[in-house]
């Protein structure tokens, strides 16, 4: 469906001012960029995206550890799949689960020494990667290009600022 809000649209492409249009580009946008950077993680440090945004999380948490379900949400994970998540972390002595001292019912997922060691590491490189990749898929938007990725970020932060 076109839309014409008077902006730089072409036919069979919609205006970055319609927000569910918007919205579709970020989304497009932010899946290519962490694909990208999903492989490059998982070809030169032998983790993926998820299990890397988990051990940052991790990482900048109060005594290093979060409630599992915590966890969860910050990641956008369900319980299933962060249980998952956590597994492959503790198979790689990244992380490890705690019982909490309190009540003795919850469980903290707690970044191991040999998780920050990793994240020292993939840091600056990581910050690196990301400029180029979001560098690269801005370049090689076939169906939406570097202006309107931007004009449709401006559109949903116009939405956010309200």
């Amino acid at each position: 469906m076109y839309m014409d809000h008077g902006g730089e649209g072409r036919e069979g492409q919609r205006d970055a001012r319609d927000l569910p249009a918007s919205w579709s580009q970020i989304a497009l946008f932010a899946s290519a960029v962490d694909t990208r950077l999903g492989k490059w993680l998982a070809d030169a440090y032998s983790i993926g995206l998820t299990e890397y945004r988990a051990l940052l999380l991790l990482s900048r948490a109060p005594d290093k550890e979060l409630r599992v379900n915590d966890l969860a949400q910050q990641v956008g994970l369900n319980q299933s799949s962060v249980t998952r998540l956590l597994s492959r972390l503790e198979a790689k002595s990244l992380s490890y689960r705690d019982i909490c001292p309190d009540d003795g019912r919850g469980v903290y997922a707690v970044i191991a020494d040999k998780g920050m060691e990793l994240l020292r590491e993939v840091r600056t490189p990581y910050e690196a990667k990301v400029a180029e990749v979001l560098e690269d898929v801005a370049d090689q938007q076939v169906t939406v290009g570097r202006h309107q990725v931007s004009r449709a970020f401006m559109t949903v932060g116009e939405l956010l600022g309200k």
